[in-house]
């Protein structure tokens, strides 16, 4: 169902609760607020298969301008608010974006843009914008004359070089009230329902947030949205709105895990029937470690924001197959050698899906053919094994590969090795040149805060890897740094560590 439907029937009920303020939304407000925002965008014009852009932080009115964009047909570009106005600028261009919507508090990059759109501005204006809210008011909050379905069009987050534009067809049917393959998913999966109080803790411009965060919005859920991750505040908001569903990433879990025993244990967060997490495959005893807190509620899925296919892990099934991200429910998973041969059980390739939703790089006919093997399979270049079962096992991606002395050695093992050390709060496996190995193993390790970072806790660090690691993949220099590079969802902008042993420059786009 479409929201507009539950502002018919329950128009009272909270849409939207911004986690720290308790503003609230309902869904009687977020369906005339998005009929205006769709009369302001037929009024500027746009019609069908057009695109407009959202430079937003978690913005109150963020799902407004989503649903205003989806009933009005249009493609919607949600752009990273962390990102310079040079990469912002290479987002709108290359996606062909007509309009941009921002807020105040980034109008020193947005005002630095270069980009031919028309500039909307929200809490405000500046040089060369328009103040939102006035034009917003003049406009009925009546549904347009021709609505139709728009979709999202959501930028990879960069963390293998330039952003690339995931485009998929418009919805065919175009019926805003359609039913899409997410809601199956989340209602089989994690019995997501009219009842659901879903915490968001992440940025609504990646893939994961908006998309759950709207679906949940389709079932008549109440989203609870958070402004900026807190793991104490994550906690505290799940108490506060009895929160019953949640969907976080392997380093959110690693945050709440190394906060002392005490605050820990403050919140009542026993209303929580369904934790799921994505975006990056988490630690095995990170996630025991989780299960051990929170009971057997945690799931895990595997997807891309290109929507190529989905795997999916309940906790009883990864309790007895630790380490997996799960069994196919969307697409034919596939583990391949360099010729597109399948592999059989245990052995290491390039994971691919086949079948289901075809997608392309937006202007990038050539990347777009890289993820396509011999047989039409698609990967998002991630490397892993199927068990005899069917399930898959994610060892890294394949870009990340070290290779020393030619040996094969995937950081991600070591990564999650370190990160249960109690002195690391977040590391990074990178290689590095070397003169005899070609390659060699390195460990960028952020430590806990008040923890000294030295030659002794290096030794220390050493040690703990050759307690569990062979000696190949025990890295050869640790080296420490404030704070890694991390995207907001988490993932970790590895390419900008790795580039700097290499004598690169790069920036996140």
């Amino acid at each position: 169902m479409h929201p507009a439907r539950h502002g018919a029937a329950q128009p009272d009920k909270p849409a939207i609760i911004i986690a720290e303020t308790g503003e609230t939304i309902s869904y009687r407000e977020l369906d005339a607020r998005s009929n205006r925002v769709a009369q302001l965008f037929r009024a500027r014009g746009l019609q069908r298969g057009d695109v407009i852009a959202l430079f937003l932080e978690n913005h109150s009115r963020y799902l407004e301008f989503a649903w205003g964009a989806q009933r009005s047909g249009l493609f919607f570009v949600c752009i990273s608010c962390k990102l310079t106005a040079p990469e912002v600028d290479y987002i709108l261009a290359d996606s062909g974006a007509r309009l941009l919507v921002t807020q105040a508090s980034l109008a020193k990059i947005a005002t630095a843009l270069n980009a031919d759109v028309h500039r909307l501005m929200l809490d405000g204006t500046a040089e060369g914008f328009e103040e939102v809210e006035p034009l917003l008011a003049a406009m009925p909050d009546t549904p347009i004359s021709d609505e139709s379905a728009g979709v999202d069009m959501l930028y990879s987050s960069g963390t293998t070089g330039r952003p690339k534009g995931v485009r998929v067809a418009l919805p065919d049917p175009s019926d805003i009230d359609a039913p899409n393959a997410l809601m199956m998913l989340a209602q089989g999966l994690y019995l997501v329902g009219p009842d659901s109080v879903y915490l968001s803790p992440a940025p609504l411009y990646h893939a994961a947030p908006l998309r759950w965060t709207m679906t949940v919005q389709r079932f008549g859920g109440t989203a609870i949205v958070m402004q900026h991750f807190d793991p104490e505040a994550a906690l505290a908001a799940i108490e506060r709105y009895r929160v019953t569903h949640a969907q976080f990433v392997p380093t959110h879990f690693v945050r709440m895990l190394k906060l002392p025993d005490a605050v820990r244990s403050r919140y009542d967060i026993s209303s929580l029937k369904v934790a799921f997490h994505a975006a990056a495959p988490c630690p095995v005893p990170v996630k025991q470690a989780m299960m051990d807190w929170w009971g057997p509620i945690i799931h895990e899925y595997y997807a891309g924001s290109e929507g190529n296919g989905m795997t999916a892990i309940g906790p009883q099934d990864w309790l007895s197959h630790p380490g997996s991200v799960g069994r196919a429910v969307h697409g034919i998973v596939h583990i391949c050698d360099e010729d597109g041969n399948d592999l059989p059980p245990r052995e290491t390739g390039l994971v691919y899906f086949e079948g289901q939703t075809n997608f392309e790089y937006h202007n990038d006919p050539e990347k777009t053919a890289e993820t396509r093997n011999r047989h039409g399979w698609s990967t998002l270049g991630d490397v892993g094994w199927l068990d005899e079962e069917g399930y898959l096992y994610l060892t890294d991606r394949k870009s990340f590969m070290i290779i020393s002395g030619g040996v094969n050695i995937y950081p991600q093992e070591i990564e999650n090795h370190l990160v249960t050390h109690p002195a690391v709060a977040d590391v990074a496996v990178v290689g590095a040149p070397h003169d005899e190995m070609g390659e060699q193993v390195v460990a960028v390790i952020q430590p806990m805060a008040g923890t000294e970072a030295s030659a002794a806790l290096a030794d220390e660090l050493t040690a703990y890897c050759r307690q569990s690691l062979s000696g190949v993949k025990t890295p050869r220099r640790i080296d420490f740094v404030d704070e890694l590079p991390r995207h907001p969802t988490g993932k970790l902008y590895k390419r900008l560590i790795r580039d700097r042993y290499w004598g690169k420059e790069s920036t996140i786009v």
